[in-house]
């Protein structure tokens, strides 16, 4: 439990010294590498069950998919070819055609049919997912520190849930909600992490609500907090469910107390697409 402290510490000061030294590409520098090692992670338990994806194409199609919406930023100009050729729909796209090519190219008993599923599964679950969070970064108005305080509230309202569902499930669970799955959560610990990541995304609506929408009220926070909660508890468990094929106990030995990237990020693979969304709908 202390190391998962300090590394919980550390990781929440990494994350908010980026925002704070290097702002908006900084943070989206980070959520790119994120997704890159979580991919990474991902296709190594996908090898520890059996299944041969293609790692180096997945890895190079995900990080172009995650690193598209960014590119202006950097200085790319917003050409027909950046906006439609690097959309991240299209990456995903030539993604399918260069797996399929390589699948054809190879002969040998291991590249099965199968293997182009599951490096577009790859592709799919961790950097297309991933790059929403990117996208909600990059959000200028009506200030343009908007999208960095909406990752933000991103981050902490996922994170926050596997908090409150931890320490609600220790002192009060007595139900378990996926006992094959994942033995120690408690549908007593989902409602805790769900109340507590409606307070914490209510809060930051009330605290940094200068840079916010109008319309982003504290009430609306937490309304929209909830869901977002519950889907980063079923993020969680699709991750063990891979880990308990990979027999493995944790995705990586990245971050101490944690586990590896995978374990980290988790959540963030469903919340990231649904509060892009919820974003889109209402703010």
């Amino acid at each position: 439990m202390a190391k998962r402290t300090f590394s919980t510490l550390s990781l929440w000061l990494i994350i908010l010294g980026t925002l704070w030294f290097f702002g908006t590409r900084g943070a989206a520098v980070l959520a790119i590498v994120v997704s890159v090692f979580t991919q990474l992670e991902l296709y190594r338990m996908l090898r520890r069950m059996g299944h041969r994806p293609f790692v180096r194409l997945g890895l190079v199609s995900g990080a172009l998919v995650v690193i598209s919406p960014v590119l202006p930023a950097f200085g790319l100009p917003p050409s027909a070819f950046s906006l439609s050729v690097l959309a991240p729909a299209n990456l995903l796209a030539l993604s399918a055609i260069a797996s399929a090519l390589l699948l054809l190219g190879r002969r040998t008993p291991e590249n099965r049919v199968e293997s182009l599923g599951w490096t577009l599964f790859g592709i799919v679950y961790v950097p297309f997912l991933l790059q929403f969070l990117v996208q909600i970064l990059l959000i200028a108005q009506p200030h343009a520190s908007t999208g960095l305080v909406l990752g933000l509230w991103v981050i902490a309202t996922s994170k926050f849930c596997d908090v409150g569902a931890l320490l609600t499930g220790m002192a009060f669970g007595k139900h378990r909600m996926a006992p094959v799955i994942s033995p120690k959560k408690t549908w007593e610990g989902a409602a805790g992490g769900v109340v507590t990541s409606a307070l914490v995304g209510a809060g930051i609506a009330y605290f940094c609500r200068q840079w916010l929408p109008v319309t982003f009220t504290p009430l609306l926070a937490a309304a929209m907090a909830a869901p977002v909660a519950l889907l980063g508890i079923v993020s969680d468990l699709v991750e063990s469910i891979i880990k308990r094929r990979a027999d493995t106990k944790d995705s990586g030995a990245t971050i101490p107390g944690i586990g590896g990237m995978f374990d980290l990020s988790d959540s963030l693979l469903l919340t990231s697409p649904a509060a892009f969304i919820l974003f889109s709908l209402f703010l």
